[in-house]
């Protein structure tokens, strides 16, 4: 029973906006998000005034600080609408990552406000050359999803004594016009997501302005002691969880419709059909319940000032991982049980497809963490680095 981590969404102040007028806005516009190949400012800025992107930052700061297993909600709900938006605004947890700057940077960060927004590509780590108190920063780097409506800008450094642990890159944050957007996201699936490159030219950045990713926050708050990764992992998952439930939603909707161009019977008659369209129902219900059940425990535990055991944290990579690809085999299920109408260019379900196989993909959700998860529940080591 969940009872020491329960706490509810904020209440928004006057001049903010409420989220379902955001969503609804996002579904009317989803068209142009492909056509940009990002999610334009004034969006973004709408997820600001419905508190989006306050989610991680600190208390301390202005924030709310939101329990992840609520966050994960607001991100499902927007994907129903549309799944590059809804990759984007998962950017409102990106915070919890500047949580480990110094806290005299972070008061700067937060100078104009807690709706801070920030984005990072932090590979190929390119190496940086050590410059008194910081280091010279030159290099390209990929996949920086939300960069175009970024406040904030990070890259993954390295070289010799760089600070890092264990392998892991320092990020180095800059300001927007500190670095230069490679308009090169071209791809079959979250096209709206603008997971653009970037580049940085000859730039001195100070050791204040750089952390290690997921390394020890230095805010004394409940979220910032929530596993960083697990908490990334499972943002990514609800995106999946949002396009499964919107492939439900169309397949439903088109069930009922008019008998087929052959003649054949409409898919709400026949039994096969009304089959496997419960089985997706339940599958997709049976992922979700698991994820937010994992979830809503660890921050239980986190909130009552415990220390989450490896079991515990197992449990949140595992439910992320098995929510991301359960979700994505339902979307598939419905692209076959819509038939031949499912196959042209223009038809929700081929949008839906698309983006959540790009999500399976991602680093912290791919299947070889089962392999981290197993060892765990097995009793012996996981691999370096797991979970």
């Amino acid at each position: 029973m969940i009872t020491a981590a329960r706490q509810t969404a904020p209440t928004l102040s006057p001049g903010q906006t409420a989220l379902d007028d955001v969503i609804a806005e996002i579904a009317a516009r989803r068209d142009e998000f492909d056509r940009l190949s990002h999610v334009p400012k004034d969006v973004i800025q709408r997820l600001k005034q419905a508190r989006v992107f306050r989610a991680s930052t600190p208390k301390r700061f202005g924030g709310d600080a939101l329990a992840p297993h609520l966050f994960f909600d607001i991100v499902e709900r927007i994907a129903v609408a549309d799944g590059s938006a809804s990759w984007v605004a998962g950017f409102g947890s990106a915070n919890v990552y500047l949580a480990a700057l110094p806290l005299e940077t972070q008061a700067i960060l937060y100078a104009e406000g807690p709706d801070q927004v920030f984005a990072g590509a932090l590979y190929p780590v390119q190496p940086a050359a050590r410059m008194g108190h910081g280091w010279q920063v030159s290099g390209r780097w990929k996949f920086a999803s939300g960069c175009k409506g970024a406040d904030w800008l990070g890259v993954g450094i390295g070289g010799p004594n760089n600070g890092g642990q264990a392998g892991k890159p320092l990020t180095a944050v800059f300001r927007p016009d500190q670095v230069t957007i490679v308009d090169n996201w071209n791809v079959v699936g979250m096209q709206g997501t603008g997971s653009h490159d970037l580049q940085v030219n000859d730039r001195y950045v100070d050791d204040v302005w750089t952390f290690v990713r997921g390394s020890a926050a230095l805010v004394d708050e409940p979220l910032y002691r929530y596993p960083a990764v697990s908490y990334q992992a499972g943002v990514h998952a609800a995106v999946n969880l949002g396009l499964a439930r919107a492939a439900l939603n169309e397949l439903t909707a088109m069930s009922s419709g008019r008998a087929t161009t052959t003649g054949a019977p409409r898919l709400a008659d026949r039994p096969h059909f009304r089959i496997e369209l419960a089985r997706a129902e339940a599958q997709l219900r049976s992922a979700r319940a698991f994820f937010f059940e994992a979830a809503e425990q660890a921050w239980d535990v986190i909130a009552a000032g415990d220390v989450l055991s490896l079991e515990q944290n197992n449990l949140l990579r595992m439910s992320a991982i098995h929510a991301a690809h359960a979700a994505a085999e339902v979307v598939q299920q419905c692209y076959k049980l819509g038939g031949i109408a499912a196959i042209y260019r223009q038809h929700p379900l081929q949008r839906i497809v698309r983006d959540s196989m790009v999500v399976t993909q991602h680093a912290f959700l791919g299947e070889s963490a089962y392999d981290g998860a197993g060892a765990v529940l097995a009793g012996v080591p996981p691999f370096a680095g797991y979970p």
